[in-house]
């Protein structure tokens, strides 16, 4: 048996950003011993991944930064497009391993970290209010250690009950072409112009890096994830017909499954005052969008701080109680087809200014924000929605 301060479990965007965060040194000048746990290379290990998150003035993580554009486009199914400019922020892309890099550099200089490769069970809560962290290491052997606090990112395997559940799965392709046909000062968030599925909506999502380089992603809000030749399909007519890229090579690809979900995700482990979730265990993905990295960074700040003062960690919410109501009724709204999707996204970006509805979807707006952008929707048939929520049931639906 081996203790700890602090066990962070997972050394994906949500570990890794808190145990960068973490204090060195206790409000008592002692220091804070912290172990990252990461499960071994294989099937547990997440796969290579891209986050994008806006952001005003510099950033903490910058120098991992692939790219930032200060102009966002959305197109609509019959080509109208709006353009808009969001600066002071920046729309930010980081490719996880450059993340990793950046953040391992750092920590390797920090006294009290240390990095274990290790397979973790199920952390329990002791009776002295510590917890126990019971593992196994690449080799076989069993690793057991006590903690006075415990964060875990693991991302659960069944779902907290919902009355709402859609998929965002995408597929992208880090693309080369002959041409420059790229244009390397904005992004195209949404482009409505694939072909939209009988039940939920698709577009198209395109992150510049050059004129001739670019991730180009097919990405569905729906019930099922495709396959990876419908995946392959979509990207190609996408690449071909509507961007008409001619010539081009794939470089590399990346596929993700997103819930979207008006789930309540718990902080504490049930049974412990000393076991908490984070990131996507802990809530951090915005329910209407599928973003996750910023509320992660805001998440992990607010524990560090808390951690430095010798508070009690537990996580905060990751987005108000208004903002995950409204996600609650658009969900709802799209998943019974009542708000016709493509529409309600082209009329948000094209009739709301920017910098309100960046708030907004950040969930950082105020009330009367909120109401300005809710007049901005189909205002009947939210109500609507609005209406039959509290008396929907709320049930368990499996993730993996």
């Amino acid at each position: 048996m081996d203790e700890a301060d602090i066990v962070v479990v997972g050394a994906g965007a949500a570990g890794l950003s808190l145990a960068h965060r973490l204090p060195a040194h206790s409000p008592h000048g002692a220091a804070t011993s912290v172990v990252l746990i990461d499960p071994p290379p294989g099937p547990l290990r997440a796969p290579r991944r891209t986050w994008c998150f806006w952001e005003s003035g510099p950033g903490r993580f910058d120098p991992a930064t692939t790219a930032s554009w200060e102009w966002l486009r959305v197109r609509s199914r019959d080509g109208a497009v709006v353009l808009r400019h969001i600066a002071p922020a920046r729309y930010k892309m980081i490719r996880s391993d450059d993340f990793e890099a950046l953040v391992d550099g750092d920590l390797k200089e920090r006294a009290g970290l240390r990095r274990l490769e290790a397979t973790v069970g199920t952390v329990t809560g002791l009776p002295d209010g510590t917890a126990w962290v019971p593992a196994t290491d690449a080799a076989g052997a069993r690793v057991g250690l006590r903690a006075r606090w415990v964060f875990d990112s693991r991302p659960p395997d069944r779902l907290p009950p919902a009355r709402t559940r859609l998929l965002q799965h995408f597929r992208g392709w880090f693309v080369r072409t002959e041409r420059p046909v790229f244009d390397p000062a904005v992004v195209d968030l949404m482009d409505f112009r694939t072909r939209q599925p009988e039940r939920g909506l698709s577009f198209g999502y395109v992150l510049p890096t050059g004129r001739h380089t670019a991730l180009v992603e097919y990405t569905e809000f729906g019930p099922t994830p495709l396959t990876s030749a419908a995946y392959d399909s979509a990207l190609e007519e996408y690449t071909r017909r509507v961007l008409r890229t001619g010539a081009t090579e794939v470089l590399s690809t990346e596929q993700g499954v997103i819930p979207m979900t008006d789930a309540v995700f718990e902080r504490r482990a049930e049974g412990s005052g000393a076991v908490f979730r984070i990131g996507v265990a802990g809530g951090a993905t915005r329910a209407s969008t599928g973003y996750t990295f910023a509320a992660v960074q805001r998440q992990s700040d607010a524990v560090a701080r808390a951690v430095r003062a010798g508070r009690r960690p537990v996580p905060p919410p990751p987005h108000p109680v208004r903002a995950r109501l409204m996600d609650a009724v658009l969900l709802r709204a799209l998943d019974t087809g009542r708000v016709d999707g493509p529409d309600l996204f082209f009329r948000l970006f094209d009739r709301v200014p920017a910098g309100r509805l960046l708030r907004f979807l950040d969930g950082r707006s105020r009330l009367y924000e909120d109401l300005a952008v809710g007049v901005r929707t189909p205002v009947l048939p939210m109500l609507r929605t609005a209406a039959e929520l509290p008396w929907l049931p709320r049930r368990h639906i499996s993730v993996r």
